[in-house]
C-alpha cells in the first residue's frame, strides 16, 4: 500500500509536497494543512450590458441581497486563461477541405488566419469562482468532516439559489478531478494547457497529498 506519510518524510526541501498548502481533496472539498476546509463553485457569467434596464436593476438587487447573507470570509476569484480554440480551428480546416466554392474557401481561410492571430495576441477567457471557507471550531483542533461538509454544501446551495435570480448559473463542483485540474492550472499556467492531472484516475492524490490516508 502507498504510504503517504513515508513519502512526506522523504520529500526534499522546497519540494511541491512541502510548500503546497493542500492536505487532501475529497468529495469536492479541499482540506488545507492549516486546518481549514474550502469549497469552490463556478459561476457562469452573463453580459450585463446586453441586458435591459429592468433586467440590470434586478441583477443588482438580487446580487446585493445575496451579499447580505453571504459569509464574511467568502472570496470571489477571477481566473484568466488563454482561450482554447484548437477545436474551432480544426473545424475550419476541415471545412476548407470540403468546400468546393473557391470564394468560400478564401473566406474561411481568412477567418482561420484571423482567429489564429487573436489566439496569439488577445484571445483570453475569464472564469469566475466563489470560494467558501470552513474554519475548524473544535477545541481539540480535530477535523469535523460532517460539519464542514454540511456548512459548505449549504453555502453553495444558497449561492446557487440567490444567483439564479440574477440569471447566473452556478456549478457546484463535486468532482475531485475537476478541482485538481483547476488548482494545477493556477499553479502551472503553461503546462496545464497540455497536462490534466485530474484525468489520471486518482494517481494525482498519491503525488500531492502526503499527510493522512484517504478514507
Amino acid at each position: 500500500m502507498f504510504d503517504k506519510k513515508k513519502v512526506q518524510e522523504n520529500t526534499y526541501e522546497n519540494s511541491t509536497q512541502r510548500w503546497l498548502p493542500i492536505e487532501n481533496i475529497k468529495n469536492g472539498i479541499i482540506y488545507l494543512k492549516d486546518k481549514r476546509c474550502i469549497k469552490i463553485v463556478e459561476v457562469m457569467p452573463v453580459n450585463f450590458y446586453l441586458k435591459s434596464e429592468v433586467e440590470q436593476e434586478n441583477i443588482i438587487y438580487f446580487f446585493a441581497a445575496y451579499l447580505k447573507i453571504a459569509p464574511d470570509n467568502m472570496q470571489i476569484r477571477i481566473l484568466t486563461q488563454r482561450a482554447d480554440i484548437d477545436d474551432y480551428l480544426e473545424r475550419l480546416t476541415e471545412r476548407i477541405g470540403k468546400e468546393e466554392n473557391e470564394n468560400c474557401r478564401i473566406m474561411i481561410d481568412s477567418e482561420l488566419s484571423y482567429v489564429k492571430s487573436l489566439s496569439d495576441n488577445t484571445a483570453v477567457k475569464k472564469r469566475f469562482f466563489i470560494v467558501f471557507e470552513y474554519g475548524y471550531k473544535n477545541f481539540d483542533g480535530q477535523v469535523n468532516i460532517n460539519d464542514a461538509h454540511k456548512y459548505l454544501s449549504d453555502e453553495a446551495y444558497k449561492a446557487e439559489r440567490y444567483l439564479s435570480q440574477c440569471g447566473l448559473e452556478v456549478l457546484n463542483i463535486n468532482d475531485d478531478g475537476f478541482l485538481i485540474d483547476l488548482l494545477y492550472g493556477i499553479i502551472n499556467k503553461q503546462s496545464s494547457q497540455y497536462i490534466k492531472p485530474g484525468n489520471f484516475d486518482g494517481t494525482m492524490f498519491d503525488e500531492v497529498m502526503t499527510n493522512d490516508e484517504l478514507e
